[in-house]
This record gives structure tokens, C-alpha cells and sequence, in this order.
């Protein structure tokens, strides 16, 4: 069997001699091209291409949607040194296999290349971004440069092509709206509604009719039909947050839906079909669920045929500084301010903090520090971080310190560190503690919590 044809088209001499006999040592037969042109002229006869993206003449993005067009395309790995999103969501939409940021690992660049060569027959063409939703649902949103970010990036541009079921998965304040909303608006529905329901904002009788609809008479206080959100979300995409506290009998109901993709108004037999695209979220394990029988495991099947996991942000602390750099302009926008410069005290702060209420939690407390900041420096007094937990180790050690404590204890400081993450916001509190307002008011009044100067907030 001849052995497989590997084009790599770089303008860099030394990277194209490098990935030639790398490739080559591998047993692939290699060509290589230094610019747009001579790689379309190349293309056909390759069983694979490596793309660099910053070519004379002709860029990479320009090549591999020539590729895409003419069609019968082999599959492209993009190396570039560019790793913002625009470029990769825009490098998967027009159909690479894959992206890799220079210089790429070998061994992931080796298994990336039998990958690709394994699977060259399928297609990953995707709908071009509509610029003015790429800008809103990227800067100040969704920001990195971590591998686990750059994987969300190619996921979200992979997804975007078809209307198969999402599941978006991540702790309270990762941004799985904002990644839903980054799936829809690359998708070719991106003109068609973008419709969002919080499951937990309803009551179970509530939660029916909000997704079903009603007609008038159905129930008492129907005095009007009610169009549901299955119905509003038209041909778009219907966003279902925090998908696991959908009582069990509903989820049934749900699963038919989503099988038969069609659904009645309460109190109505007429079926009404089913448009909409549906991504579902949650901060909750699935799985555990389905085990304790709280959960439907034919409906997990069908909501996640697709799955993305956005990491918490203590993962990727490395991502912490462009998240600061983006918020900021963000906030200080929003509140015309001008807090530009962030203290070196104050990075290192934001940086070893290990942020339970993820990126949410960042932006609350960005916006309290630029609230108090009397100039254009961020000071690291300024951060309502209480006593920060620098490292996973010292919060073990912290951890091992409080299983001899009482747990009323326990209980007290876990509600005191919430209230200071959140900046005494009640509401972010309850979602990090996973408690209701009713509780944590009660738990205040009985431990005696007080905040020490600004007013209470709600």
C-alpha cells in the first residue's frame, strides 16, 4: 500500500525542512508549497495538508476555503502561530480537521496527522461567522489561550455545522450561555431567535406551559393562549439552562419532543412541530444523577449528542490575565470608568485565587475593585477576595484542617467565604452554596453574619 501523500505549505524554510522530515520518518511521502498559490495547485494529489495561515499572496484562511469550495478537499491541519478564536472557529468553519498552535507538540502533531489521514473522508464544512455576533460573543466573554480553551474554540466551530443536540457542561459562572450563544450565532440559524429558559425560574406546573405553551382553559388562570418557548424558538435554537432540575415526569415529556420533534400545548391534542435546535446546560453531574434515578438516562442520550466541558477557571490560570484585561474594558465602559493599569500585587491575587464562582465571580469582583479604585490603578486592597487559597495544596491542607471541625463551623465559614466571593450578592451566593435564599437568609441570622461597611446588596 503506497504510503500517504502529506503537502505542508509554510513560507518559513526551516519549518517546512523540520515537519518534511518528521513526516517523513513517519513513513508519509511529503511535498511541500512556500505560498497560497503553489499550495492550490498542489492540493489535489495530497491525502493531507499542513496550512500555515500567515502565507504571502494568498493567506491560509483564503486557501482552505478555495479548498472547501472546489470540493473532494483532503483534510487540513492548520499550524499557525495565530491562537485567537476568530481564527480557529474561522479555520474549523471552512472545514481543517484541525488546529495547532506553533510550535506543536510532536507527539500530539503525529497522532493528529493518522487521525486526519484515518478519518479523510469527513466532512467538517461550516457556516462563516456573522462578524458583528464573532465580536460580541468573544471579547470580554469568551477569552483564553489555554489548550482547554482553544479545544472549545474548534468545538464550537465543529457543532455549528449541523442541529444535532448540544450539552453544555461546566461549574456555575463558566459561561456556558455565552458558549451556547457563540454555537448559534456561527451556525447558518444564526439570523433565527436565540431562545433561553432557566429551568430552576419556574415551578414544575410553570416550567410546562413556559416550554409547551397552553391554550385558554387549560388549566385555572389560563384566560388567553400562551405560546410556548418550543414554538418561539422557531427554526433557531432553544437554550435550556440548568437542564438537571427538570422534574422527572417533565423530562419525559422532553424526551418525546426530542424524539418525535414535535409537541402539544397543554390542553391542546394538535401537534406542533418542532424547529428549534436545542442546547441544553447544566453545572450538575448527569451521570451521578441518572444513577440515583433523579435523572432519565434515554433523555441524557438525546441531549448530548454532542457535549462541550468548559473547565473551571482555577484549571487555566493562565488565562486569568487576558480575562482581567478584558473585563476591565468591559466595566469600565459600562460604569465610565478608567482603570487601566492592574498592580502587580493585584494580578498576583487574582492569579493564586482559585475562583469558586469561576469567571461570574471575576467579573463581580473586577466591578467592586473599579467601583472603590481612586485612579487608574487596580490595588490588590481593593479585591474582595477575603483570604485568598493560593494553591490546590494549601487548600487541601485547609480541607484536612476542617474535617476535625465541628460541622456547624464547617457550615459557618463556607457561607462567609461565599458572601465575601460574591460581595455579599445574596443571589451569587445561593448558586455557589447550591441553597436557597430562604435558607441563607435564615443561616445568617442564626450565625450572626454581618457586612463590615458597603450596604447590603440583593
Amino acid at each position: 500500500m503506497a504510503a500517504a501523500h502529506v503537502l505542508v505549505v509554510d513560507d518559513d524554510r526551516s519549518i517546512r525542512r523540520t515537519l518534511e522530515k518528521l513526516l517523513a520518518g513517519e513513513g508519509y511521502s511529503v511535498t511541500t508549497a512556500a505560498d497560497g498559490p503553489a499550495a492550490l495547485e498542489s492540493y489535489r494529489a495530497a491525502d493531507l495538508v499542513l496550512l500555515d495561515l500567515g502565507l504571502p499572496e494568498i493567506d491560509g484562511l483564503t486557501v482552505l476555503e478555495t479548498m472547501r469550495d472546489a470540493g473532494a478537499a483532503p483534510p487540513v491541519l492548520v499550524i499557525t502561530a495565530r491562537d485567537d478564536m476568530q481564527s480557529t472557529v474561522k479555520a474549523i468553519q471552512l472545514g481543517a480537521y484541525d488546529y495547532l498552535v506553533k510550535p506543536p507538540d510532536v507527539d500530539r502533531l503525529k497522532l493528529a496527522v493518522r487521525r486526519a489521514l484515518e478519518s479523510r473522508e469527513a466532512s467538517r464544512t461550516v457556516s462563516a461567522f456573522v462578524a458583528q455576533a464573532a465580536h460580541d460573543y468573544q471579547v470580554g466573554n469568551i477569552i483564553g489561550r489555554s489548550a482547554a480553551i482553544r479545544e472549545i474554540y474548534k468545538q464550537i466551530g465543529a457543532v455549528s455545522v449541523g442541529r444535532a443536540s448540544v450539552l453544555i457542561s461546566g461549574e456555575s459562572g463558566t459561561g456556558k450561555e455565552l458558549v451556547a450563544k457563540a454555537i448559534h450565532y456561527a451556525s447558518a440559524d444564526r439570523t433565527k431567535p436565540f431562545t433561553a429558559v432557566n429551568c430552576t425560574a419556574f415551578a414544575r406546573d410553570l416550567l410546562e406551559s413556559e416550554l409547551f405553551g397552553h391554550v385558554r382553559g387549560a388549566f385555572t388562570g389560563a384566560v388567553a393562549d400562551k405560546v410556548g418557548r418550543f414554538e418561539l424558538a422557531g427554526g433557531g435554537t432553544l437554550f435550556l439552562d440548568e437542564v438537571a432540575e427538570i422534574p422527572i415526569d417533565l423530562q419525559a415529556k422532553l424526551l418525546r419532543v426530542l424524539q418525535e420533534r414535535s409537541f402539544e400545548r397543554v390542553g391542546d391534542s394538535r401537534p406542533l412541530p418542532l424547529k428549534a435546535r436545542i442546547v441544553a446546560a447544566t453545572h450538575r453531574d448527569l451521570g451521578a444523577m441518572v444513577r440515583e434515578g433523579s435523572f432519565r438516562e434515554d433523555l441524557l442520550y438525546r441531549l448530548k449528542v454532542m457535549e462541550i466541558d468548559i473547565p473551571p477557571l482555577r484549571e487555566r490560570p493562565d488565562d486569568i490575565p487576558l480575562l482581567v484585561e478584558a473585563l476591565l474594558g468591559k466595566i469600565n465602559r459600562e460604569l465610565h470608568k478608567s482603570v487601566r493599569y492592574v498592580a502587580r500585587e493585584a494580578m498576583d491575587a487574582l492569579t493564586s485565587y482559585r475562583w469558586p464562582g469561576n469567571v461570574r465571580e471575576l467579573e463581580n469582583a473586577l466591578t467592586r475593585a473599579v467601583v472603590l479604585a481612586k485612579s487608574d490603578v487596580l490595588e490588590a486592597q481593593l479585591l474582595p477576595l477575603g483570604r485568598a487559597e493560593p494553591s490546590p495544596a494549601s487548600a487541601r491542607a485547609e480541607d484536612d484542617d476542617e474535617t476535625v471541625l465541628p460541622l456547624r463551623v464547617v457550615e459557618q465559614r463556607a457561607i462567609e467565604r461565599a458572601l465575601r466571593a460574591t460581595g455579599w450578592n445574596k443571589r451569587r451566593a445561593c448558586a455557589l452554596l447550591e441553597i436557597s435564599r430562604p435558607t441563607l437568609d435564615r443561616k445568617i441570622d442564626e450565625y450572626g453574619l454581618k457586612r463590615r461597611s458597603e450596604p447590603e446588596a440583593s
